[in-house]
């Protein structure tokens, strides 16, 4: 397969450019897919498909069982591939087909499906794009910051670009999905059953940019920190267990931190994207708010993600991680004391998305320094695996996110076929769009005052390479 990846197969090597576009990339299909689950699928199903609340959540529920192993399986699936193309690549040429073909099935739930027959629907495909497809593109994906650079840097970097086109994905779905489904359904009214068709045919565009952004991902990334491996006269890391591969994970204080924190993120995303949609339809009373007040957090996102590598160069990941979450802070507490002030709405998710721009940025790069000092204190690196964490904290994030909110829904007594909710719905509306995102944060605000690994990651560098040596 064609490849403008950089030739060089040093895995020490500072990326270019094309190195470093050509993998952000590949997060942009993912990224709808992850945009659309958190910020449509509940209200999908309320509204469009007429599925209670409280059901919905508890399929929901009920799957993220499942997703939790696959993740484990996918990562040590990762550990142990050969192929021309590497561990991780190949995954993306051989599920991105697959994950865009569920996706629409997903968002395409026949209306003479009732009951029983509706309900197995929704769990066995929800299940086939969460524990299955995405997950055995998504582990890959993640892998591949430790797989083509040892450099620290480069992985806080390539964290940083993947979020950049995360957050695109973000900005163009709020700006122009609700407007395909509208246009694709030929009415004005896009949350109805009469909309469906419009749903389809605005996922399969989706579908489009999930294979096409996996495939250019696969030609502009090289894998070289396995090619060393291979090279090395030393026990490959296949062999290692996977109950050892586990031990050294569970057992590293900064892995488990970043992963909890990962859970805590996209947890929030949630409650900022699913519920805004509430938030503006329900409390506001205009839903074509979501577009503006979602895009000013985006957009403010998308702008801080390129000043983020000069304060990851000034003060550390760390500390810009945690600018991050006080601006989130800020953000959060702020649209829940503005009220029905629009503008001031818009302000504060601007400073939420600044907030998210400083913290999403450093995470992925954080967590591959992780496997880094894993490697350092137990002498195992589990790539694999270690990313395969990443994905789980994702999707149990927006998958119990997801959950909590339909069920705090269904408690506040919200009914989709109303035209206007009951004052208790629009309070749990308010409480999940603003103040459970507020004690979450705190929580993990506190957790990262213990992270130091910024600052032990120069030593760590220097005793993996003497042991090389």
């Amino acid at each position: 397969m064609f490849n403008f990846a950089s030739k060089t197969n040093d895995p020490n090597t500072k990326l270019g450019w094309n190195d470093r576009i050509g993998y952000g990339v590949g997060n942009f299909g993912m990224a709808w897919v992850n945009g659309m689950m958190s910020a449509f699928f509940m209200s999908y199903l309320t509204d469009v498909s007429l599925v209670d609340a409280g059901v919905a959540s508890t399929i929901i529920a009920i799957s993220k069982l499942f997703d939790g192993f696959s993740d484990l399986i996918m990562g040590r699936i990762v550990d142990g591939t050969k192929s021309k193309m590497g561990k991780a690549r190949v995954w993306l040429v051989r599920m991105c087909v697959p994950m865009a073909i569920a996706v629409i099935l997903l968002f395409s739930i026949p209306s003479s499906f009732t009951g029983m027959v509706k309900y197995v629907y929704i769990f066995v495909i929800y299940n086939l794009v969460n524990s299955v497809f995405y997950t055995s593109m998504f582990v890959p994906f993640n892998s591949l910051i430790s797989l083509t650079t040892n450099d620290s840097y480069e992985h806080g970097m390539l964290g940083n670009i993947s979020m950049i086109f995360q957050t695109l994905a973000n900005i163009t779905m709020n700006t122009f999905f609700m407007g395909w489904v509208v246009w694709f359904a030929g009415t004005d009214t896009l949350y109805t059953p009469e909309a469906q068709k419009g749903w389809t045919m605005a996922t399969i565009i989706v579908g489009i940019f999930v294979v096409v952004s996996a495939l250019i991902c696969v030609m502009g990334t090289k894998e070289r920190t396995a090619v060393q491996t291979a090279a090395e006269e030393e026990k490959p890391k296949d062999d290692i267990p996977a109950m050892v591969a586990l031990k050294s994970l569970v057992t590293n204080k900064y892995w488990v931190t970043m992963i909890f924190c990962m859970f805590v993120i996209f947890f929030i995303i949630v409650m900022y994207s699913a519920g805004a949609i509430y938030y503006c339809k329900d409390v506001l009373g205009d839903y074509s708010l979501y577009t503006p007040v979602n895009n000013a957090l985006s957009i403010s996102q998308f702008a801080t993600m390129f000043f983020t590598p000069f304060f990851m160069k000034k003060f550390g990941k760390h500390r810009t991680y945690q600018l991050g979450l006080v601006g989130m802070l800020l953000g959060f507490a702020g649209t829940g004391l503005c009220g029905p002030n629009v503008m001031l709405l818009i302000v504060f998710n601007a400073l939420k998305g600044i907030g998210l721009g400083a913290a999403g940025g450093m995470a992925f790069g954080m967590v591959a320094d992780t496997l880094e000092y894993s490697e350092w204190k137990t002498g195992v690196k589990s790539v694999g695996m270690g990313n395969a964490a990443i994905s789980a904290a994702q999707k149990l994030g927006l998958g119990i996110g997801q959950v909590v909110l339909g069920w705090v829904l269904a408690f506040g007594g919200y009914d989709g076929a109303a035209e206007v909710q009951s004052a208790s719905a629009q309070s749990a509306i308010s409480f999940l769009y603003n103040w459970l995102p507020v004690a979450m944060i705190v929580v993990c605000f506190i957790i990262m005052l213990f992270y130091k690994l910024d600052k032990e990651m120069p030593q760590i560098h220097a005793d993996l390479e003497e042991r090389k040596k």
